[in-house]
């Protein structure tokens, strides 16, 4: 298995994911149903799927 960077833009994708899961956590985006651990998880999967596919 080759592991690739990913491109700019699903950097960008997961660390705007990320950044909602923490002020979630923080409680400022309280309307969000889901709990921000889960939110986090989605963002590392985000970036591990970038990684994993090439010229994604």
């Amino acid at each position: 298995m080759n592991l690739s960077a990913p491109t700019q833009i699903i950097f960008i994708i997961s660390v705007v994911i990320a950044i909602i899961g923490i002020l979630a956590a923080l409680g400022v985006l309280a309307f969000i149903p889901i709990a921000s651990v889960w939110i986090v998880l989605i963002a590392y999967i985000v970036l591990a799927a970038g990684c994993l596919m090439r010229g994604a």
